[in-house]
Formats: structure tokens, sequence, C-alpha cells
């Protein structure tokens, strides 16, 4: 049964206005009240009117065609929409689907046609979103799928690390980085899950691994650094200064090398330790003070006795000087021992006027060796008659005119003249 419009009174002439002549070119009503759509198939009857005008008739059937065209214009516009707001085109074309059955049967005056028209294209439209919200998703599995690749590779790679505090804050933003990417078809995204949950597996037991080998060691170095501490503690009051301090260089060593124990007693046995050591040191350093002072004045009354031994340089009496010096020695050795880092400078100084005092002494020997008078006598002599001949040699080359010769004999005679002179002054201290 067709649908009949409402009662309209006839009052009004606007309705003429309002349908106008394009209204009257999609539809028209009957002597007997029926409405009937012109269509590319030919008229269709879309109901019937009972009560005013025909104008009104058509008027009220338009609107129900204007209904339609709404819809298919809010279709359109939002395909033509994109970005995260635009429609899904699945739903579009299921919309327009159910638009275009509404529209075929429709119980409207208008170009219906024309509408349906629109609809092929704006099916057109909806698929061409469709192949591109699928190229879109493909890339962007594409994308998901190497970031996931990527993402398995690197935690297969940090499952064989020993930076076990990096390695292990980083698998954790690797597992909230796949959280966060798109998910895969299910049988890709399920391989690449496994290698990464495998791989955060494997290392979470090599680092429980470690940490447990970790705890043992630290319990067996916790027992060698009580072992040091016992010793040092038996140590501590000793004063056998200079051993003593040497095995607590050796234990400090140890202590060094035997790495750390458990942190919430490291510090506790670290304390026990020094402050073992620091009791002995104490009061090794107090006796060092004492006896340091002492040693600055052994240092102060030696330093006078270096001056006094100075004073006899040079050396002009060995006899008396080293007479002088025996006595020295005796006030010398009488004094103690000074501070380590002078004790080479002082004793140097003194040992240079000793020295002195032998070089003397030896000299004095040498000059009076009969045999070395006569060593230096003869050469003396030797020297003499070798420039006499080196002389005569020059001589005769000269009047012969042979320069190179006299040359060679003049450099003969300055050389040999040096060294008579040195040979005399030799000669000259065994007649003093």
């Amino acid at each position: 049964m067709w649908r009949t419009g409402p009662q309209i009174p006839r009052s009004s002439r606007t309705w003429r206005l309002i349908v106008g002549e394009a209204t009257e070119a999609w539809g028209r009503v009957a002597e007997d009240g029926t409405v009937y759509v012109r269509t590319a198939d030919g008229e269709r009857q879309v109901g019937s009117w009972a009560a005013g005008s025909p104008d009104e008739a058509l008027a009220y059937y338009q609107r129900k065609f204007d209904g339609l065209k709404v819809e298919v214009d809010l279709i359109a516009n939002r395909l033509k929409q994109t970005g995260p707001s635009a429609p899904s085109p699945k739903d579009a074309l299921e919309k327009i689907g159910k638009l275009r059955e509404s529209i075929s049967g429709a119980n409207a005056v208008g170009d219906l046609d024309g509408l349906l028209t629109r609809l092929d294209g704006l099916v057109e439209l909806a698929e061409q979103r469709r192949a591109e919200h699928r190229a879109a998703r493909e890339q962007q599995q594409a994308g998901a799928r190497a970031a996931k690749q990527e993402l398995a590779e690197e935690a297969e790679r940090l499952a064989v690390s020993t930076e076990w505090r990096v390695a292990g804050d980083r698998m954790k933003v690797l597992l909230d980085e796949w959280k966060a990417a798109p998910r895969l078809d299910r049988k890709t995204d399920d391989e690449l899950w496994h290698r990464l949950s495998q791989a955060r597996s494997a290392f979470a037991k090599r680092r429980k691994q470690h940490f447990a080998e970790l705890d043992a060691q630290r319990v067996e170095i916790r027992s060698h650094k009580e072992q040091l501490i016992a010793e040092a503690e038996a140590l501590q009051d000793s004063t056998d200064w200079n051993p003593t301090a040497g095995r607590f260089r050796d234990l400090m060593s140890e202590w060094k090398t035997a790495g750390r124990a458990q942190r919430d007693v490291e510090d506790d046995l670290w304390k026990r330790f020094k402050a073992a050591q620091d009791t002995f040191f104490a009061a090794r350093n107090a006796i060092l003070d004492e006896r340091n002072g002492a040693e600055r004045e052994n240092l102060a009354a030696k330093e006078l006795l270096v001056v006094e031994a100075e004073a006899l340089l040079p050396i002009s009496d060995h006899r008396a000087a080293r007479v002088a010096l025996r006595s020295l020695n005796e006030r010398w050795e009488a004094i103690g021992p000074v501070p380590r880092d002078s004790r080479q400078r002082i004793e140097g100084r003194l040992h240079t006027v000793d020295r002195a005092i032998a070089d003397a002494e030896a000299s004095e020997l040498s000059r009076k060796d009969p045999e070395k008078r006569a060593r230096a006598e003869a050469t003396v002599e030797q020297l003499r008659t070798a420039l006499d001949k080196l002389r005569v040699q020059a001589d005769k080359a000269r009047a012969a005119g042979q320069e190179k010769k006299v040359a060679d004999a003049e450099a003969s005679i300055a050389a040999r003249q040096e060294w008579l002179a040195e040979a005399e002054k030799a000669l000259a201290e065994f007649t003093r």
C-alpha cells in the first residue's frame, strides 16, 4: 500500500514557489491523487495524496528526496576526508549499498537516477580509498615488520652481552617498543616474538647465573678479608716498626686485589682493617717524629763539623790536615744519625775534604819516588833531542825548497814543544 501524505492546509500559496518547475519535471500528481516519480525506466508510483493541492503533494515527496540527497552528500563529504578521521571504506561501501536500495525503491520525487549515478561515483571513490587504506596498511605492516625484526635481532645481540645493567635496561626498552608497535599477521608476529622472548630469557638466565657466581665469590672474598683483618689486628700493637710496616703494605696489596665483598658488609670490613692499620702507623709515626727531631739536631751539629773540615782546604800540610780530620771523624761518629734525605749530602761534603787530603798525600809520595823522577828526566831529555832533530830536518827542507816537508816538520816541532812543556812541569814537581 502506498504511503499517504499528511493532511496539509490549502491556504498557503508558497508551495508553488518551493516546488517549482524542477520538481514537476521529476514527478506528477494524477487526478485521483496518485503521486508518480519519473525515472529512466519510466514512471513509478510513490504514493497517493488525499488532501491538499498537487503542489503540496510534490513538495512533501520532494522533501523525502532531499533527505536522501543529504545522506548522499554526507557520504560524499566523508569520503573526501583523509587521515585518521577519514571513514572506513568498508563502512562507506556498506552505507552506499543500503542507500542504493533506499533510493531505488524510495517513495520520493526528485532526480533519483542522478542520486544513483552519484552513488556509482562514490563507490569508485570508496574503492579508491580502500585501495589507499590497503596500501597504507601494507606499508605500515612492512615498517612494523622491519621494526620488530630489528627489535628481535638487537635482543639476540644483547643476549650474549656481559654489560648486565646496560643490556638489562635496553631489554626493557625493547619490550616496551614491541608492545607499542602494530601487530603483524599471527604467524610472523609469533615468530618474531618468540625470537625476542627467547633472547630475553637467555639473557636473564645468564645474568642470574653470573650474579649467583658473583655472590659465591663475594662470600669467599669476605672470608679472605676477615683473615686479613685478623692479621692486621694482631699486628696493630707491634713495635717492630720496619718489618711490621712492610707486612701492612703487603696486607694492603692483598686487600686491593681481593675484590669486593657483599655491599652490606664491605664498608664494615674496610673500617675494621683500616682501624688496625691506623693504630699501628699512628704509634710508629709518633716514634718517628721523636726520632726525626733528634736526627735534625744531629744534622745541625754535623753541619758545623763539615764547615770546620772545609776550612782545611786547600791542603797545604797534609799531615796536619789528616790529624785534624781524624779528630773531626771521632766527633762525627759520636753525634749519631741524621735524616735519611740529608745523609748523602752531608757525608759527601766531608768525603770531599778527605779525598783532597788523600790526593795531597799521594802527590807527596809520588814527588819523592826516585824512579818516577828518573822517568820524568828521561822524558824531558828525549823530547829535547827529538826537537833538535826536527829543527835540523826543517832547515834542510827549507834550504832545498821542499815546502811540504818544512810544513810537516814545523807541525811536529809545535806538538813536541807542547809535550816538552808538560814534561818539564812534571819534572819540576820533584824539585820543590
